[in-house]
């Protein structure tokens, strides 16, 4: 062996240790960048996910062990929320939410997609001005009128104590519905309509055949927002139908239950994990029609 190749191995002989701990500080530097990038996101989701964590921890806990310093449980108490779910009353609420969710999103959708449709693609005197009449009524505070609507419903209909007066109204059309689906809506080219023309497609052909398959997100979207409203709804059931349990919905049902078991926290949280459940798995499945929808609800027009 040379003394050139000998020469030459003792001179790349030290680099290669230098070599790996540079390699480690790299990482490390980029390791550290994404924490430093990241640090806030992971803060806010914390900040989020913590109470649904405790409430979660405390639902599962014993009675003892519930609002006192051990935040874990000692023992899963799983029992706790068999022992809501055939609480007296608890499913008929679940069925009275699950109906008035259901329906009123189905009716608000059905009744709101032709209003958006008309208002966005077709021409007529007035158009814009009928736009700032549907967006101004959501300007106006449901209690401002709540007086007059609870003695229509109730003195000349008939309908105190069911959940009637706030799902009828929807069969009308929903401000904000009407609002979103236009929007998206003035993202449509005009083109596909003009050419299901061509074709001989009335409007309501070229509706349900070209027009609500393209808006799927859009659609998916809004029936999202206005059945978490109807599930998490309190005003509402707590006009119409406070005088009859019979009639109670979760979110109005689950304020009963906590007074009759004020002490039982870890019952209480049960409960309350029960009546967000449906709501977050619904999201869950649906987040991507939901945020596509959102996100390609433009404000053009």
């Amino acid at each position: 062996m040379t003394h050139a190749t000998l020469t030459a191995r003792a001179t790349q002989a030290p680099r290669r240790p230098a070599d790996a701990r540079a390699r480690r500080t790299a990482r490390r530097k980029a390791r550290l960048n994404w924490i430093a990038v990241h640090a806030l996101g992971i803060a806010a989701a914390a900040f989020f996910v913590l109470p649904f964590v405790f409430v979660f921890l405390t639902a599962v806990m014993t009675d003892n062990q519930a609002l006192t310093r051990d935040l874990w449980p000692h023992t899963w108490q799983w029992s706790n929320f068999s022992t809501v779910w055939h609480a007296p009353g608890f499913l008929t609420w679940w069925r009275n939410t699950l109906v008035y969710a259901v329906v009123g999103t189905t009716l608000t959708v059905v009744s709101s997609l032709p209003v958006a449709y008309a208002l966005a693609k077709f021409r007529f005197r007035g158009r814009n001005l009928v736009m700032v009449l549907v967006i101004s009524t959501m300007m106006l505070p449901p209690q401002v009128i709540v007086i007059p609507m609870y003695l229509f419903w109730t003195k000349q209909l008939g309908l105190d104590g069911t959940l009637w007066p706030l799902i009828i109204p929807m069969a009308f059309g929903d401000a904000f519905t009407i609002f979103l689906l236009r929007q998206f809506l003035l993202t449509v080219p005009k083109e596909y309509t003009e050419a299901a023309r061509v074709d001989g497609c009335g409007e309501l052909r070229t509706l349900v055949r070209v027009i609500i398959p393209m808006i799927r997100p859009a659609i998916a979207a809004v029936a999202l927002f206005q059945f978490f409203y109807c599930w998490n709804d309190y005003f509402g059931p707590q006009i119409y139908a406070s005088s009859n349990p019979a009639a109670w919905t979760l979110s109005y049902g689950l304020e009963s239950f906590k007074g009759a078991h004020h002490t039982n926290w870890n019952l209480t949280m049960a409960a309350t994990v029960l009546v967000m459940a449906p709501v977050i798995v619904v999201f869950f499945f649906a987040q991507k029609a939901f945020i596509e929808g959102v996100t390609l609800t433009g404000v053009k027009g």
